[in-house]
């Protein structure tokens, strides 16, 4: 190899972990990305521990926690701060290329050398189905065909916005995981999505006409998953064909998960429970890491751009929250953190402290669901979150808010700032408003609105 290896970071917007076959889900929805898998080194633990996008991309791409980039809400107010350093940027003193395709306009997503859209819009029942991963191909691909022919390493970021809603996938993937009638009377169990006004509106942009069956929302979901998964293939067989794919480091990663019919979070990514916590994270570079290995530590966003830089050979006197995953890989560290500090700033503004056994959830202010205002729950024997065990157990949730508070304090002093999440003022995007003072006040005045409202609103978070 006469040169650095390139980097190639897949990065798919609300992917659940659980709901990849290579992570043990029942349906086979990712029948390439384990065959990718089984050649690479697959994380069981990755946590992405700051919701929702742009506040997950800003620790992915700069080996940073909320406190280091002081982002931790969608629609962030300013630009990422210039104290950090983000991957294009730190490899363009080594001599790289960037490209960065999907994410156009984000704050987190700076730095990159060129910037390429493709069709991802929101779409809606009459425009089914939504080829969206087709299209980023069509943009992807020539584009690293281009960068391959020139002497110079590259890195290419491809934001992929399968599986984000609106779930509607091209045949056969939209009938894939589901045979019956999504329409049929008597069938109550979409009943209690429609009656959630905030997002509603923006379902039935998209829903089929009188559905009544809330599993044809999850089968398109995997329908997607499965979609998205046939068109990253095409992606490895360019570099296959290209000759380039050992020199290459790929990168799978989820920027979040996705809430289902969890917790009546309805298909979304908002709120602390594990479906949006729990990513996937596939590296393969066969020149540094073992194909076929399972990890099974702890591990979190921050520590993806010291691993790229190390398996790349690049040395950064950047001190990053983050540390180098080759360490777990190599077996010298079981795990890393494993109490981690979680936020979430999208329609909630919530934050709180997981450990292996326990996860607590502090409301900042009153949010659209009118949930309690402190949460916890057992993940040992509770995994799925279904009792807040809360008023049972006043000592652990006094000693895991001491844990949290201390470690609040130590990044504090560490970075000498101030805790994001205490300071995002108006985050909904409601103008003037501040902190909401009810939960009524936030269920009447947020919410997603129709397709447009919708489209309007990913518009906004990348200002």
């Amino acid at each position: 190899m006469s040169k650095q290896p390139n980097i190639l970071l897949i990065a798919v917007d609300s992917l659940r972990r659980d709901h990849m076959s290579c992570y043990g889900y029942s349906r086979l929805t990712t029948p390439h990305i384990d065959r990718f898998a089984s050649d690479a080194t697959l994380f069981e633990n990755t946590i992405s521990p700051h919701i929702p996008t742009t506040s997950a991309y800003a620790s992915m791409l700069t080996g940073r926690d909320c406190f280091g980039t002081q982002v931790v809400a969608l629609r962030h107010q300013g630009g990422l701060t210039k104290k950090v350093k983000t991957l294009p940027e730190i490899l363009r003193p080594q001599g790289y290329k960037s490209l960065c395709v999907g994410f156009t306009g984000n704050p987190s997503g700076r730095g990159f050398d060129e910037y390429q859209k493709y069709k991802s819009d929101w779409g809606s029942w009459e425009d089914r189905p939504l080829r969206k991963a087709e299209e980023l191909n069509r943009v992807a691909i020539p584009a690293i065909r281009r960068l391959s022919r020139g002497k110079d390493p590259w890195c290419v970021m491809l934001r992929h916005m399968d599986p984000h809603s609106p779930y509607l996938p091209p045949h056969p993937y939209s009938r894939m995981f589901y045979q019956g009638d999504e329409c049929r009377k008597g069938n109550k169990s979409m009943d209690p999505v429609r009656a959630f006004k905030p997002f509603w509106s923006y379902f039935e942009s998209w829903m089929p006409p009188g559905i009544t069956d809330v599993e044809w929302v999850d089968a398109q979901y995997d329908g997607a998953v499965a979609y998205m998964d046939a068109c990253i293939q095409n992606i490895f067989t360019e570099l296959e064909t290209l000759g380039i794919l050992d020199d290459t480091i790929v990168v799978l990663n989820g920027d979040h998960g996705e809430t289902l019919q969890e917790h009546e979070c309805w298909f979304d990514h908002h709120g602390l429970y594990e479906p949006n916590l729990v990513v996937p994270l596939i590296i393969r570079y066969p020149r540094a890491l073992r194909a076929g290995a399972r990890v099974a530590g702890f591990n979190q966003h921050k520590d993806l751009v010291p691993t790229l830089l190390e398996l790349a050979g690049i040395k950064s006197r950047i001190k990053f929250d983050g540390q180098s995953l080759t360490q777990l890989v190599r077996g010298e560290r079981n795990s890393f953190e494993s109490e981690i500090y979680i936020t979430e700033c999208t329609w909630m503004r919530k934050h709180g402290w997981r450990t292996p056994e326990w996860k607590l959830i502090q409301a900042l202010e009153p949010d659209l669901h009118f949930f309690p205002k402190t949460e916890l729950y057992n993940l040992q024997s509770d995994p799925l979150e279904l009792k807040n065990v809360a008023k049972e157990n006043p000592d652990v949730v006094r000693l895991l808010d001491a844990r949290m508070k201390a470690h609040v304090t130590r990044r504090e002093k560490a970075t000498g700032l101030s805790n994001p999440m205490l300071t995002q003022g108006d985050w909904h995007g409601k103008v003037g408003v501040g902190p909401m003072k009810t939960s009524r006040q936030a269920y009447n005045s947020l919410g997603i609105g129709g397709g447009i409202e919708a489209k309007k609103l990913q518009s906004k978070s990348r200002k």
